[in-house]
């Protein structure tokens, strides 16, 4: 295991699955700033809020050129629920793979919930620069005003 990559790293390019069949990675989006939101799984409370906070920011996001991608381990049908029953704008991802883009990051990781332990995803945003490069790295994020946070942040790009 090695380190984890931290602001100026290039941001590993590593395909993720689409709700729609597709594929998707960070190339995708060289030359304009994109946000990467990690979380732990669909429809539970604090990723749910996360989700809905970012969907109602997306059209600023849109306005100061960032792009935004939400993802989390679930399947893509899992997603494709997940958008729906909230409306979700933000467009979703799974790192369904085994060496997938959680794992180059560091943080599909052991975790311990009442004694058991288990792997998980830690919530971890990252901002990457349209270079490729990490920006901004927002770590063991708490939901509360995170997506607002990283709007002000992604707009100072």
């Amino acid at each position: 295991m090695g380190t984890k990559p931290g602001v100026g790293d290039a941001f590993p390019d590593i395909a993720l699955e689409t709700p729609e069949g597709g594929s998707v990675k960070p190339s995708d989006f060289a030359g304009k700033p994109l946000v990467v939101f990690f979380y732990p799984k669909d429809d539970t409370p604090g990723c749910t809020t996360e989700n809905i906070d970012f969907t109602a920011l997306k059209p600023k996001f849109e306005e100061a050129g960032v792009a935004v991608l939400g993802v989390s381990k679930d399947p893509p049908a899992r997603h494709a629920k997940f958008i729906a029953k909230h409306d979700l704008a933000v467009p979703l991802a799974s790192d369904a793979a085994e060496h997938g883009l959680s794992d180059a990051l560091g943080i599909w990781t052991e975790k311990q919930n009442y004694g058991r332990t288990y792997m998980g995803m830690v919530r971890t945003t990252y901002l990457v620069a349209g270079d490729g490069s990490i920006a901004k790295v927002w770590d063991k994020v708490k939901v509360k005003g995170h997506a607002q946070a990283v709007l002000e942040a992604a707009q100072s790009l």
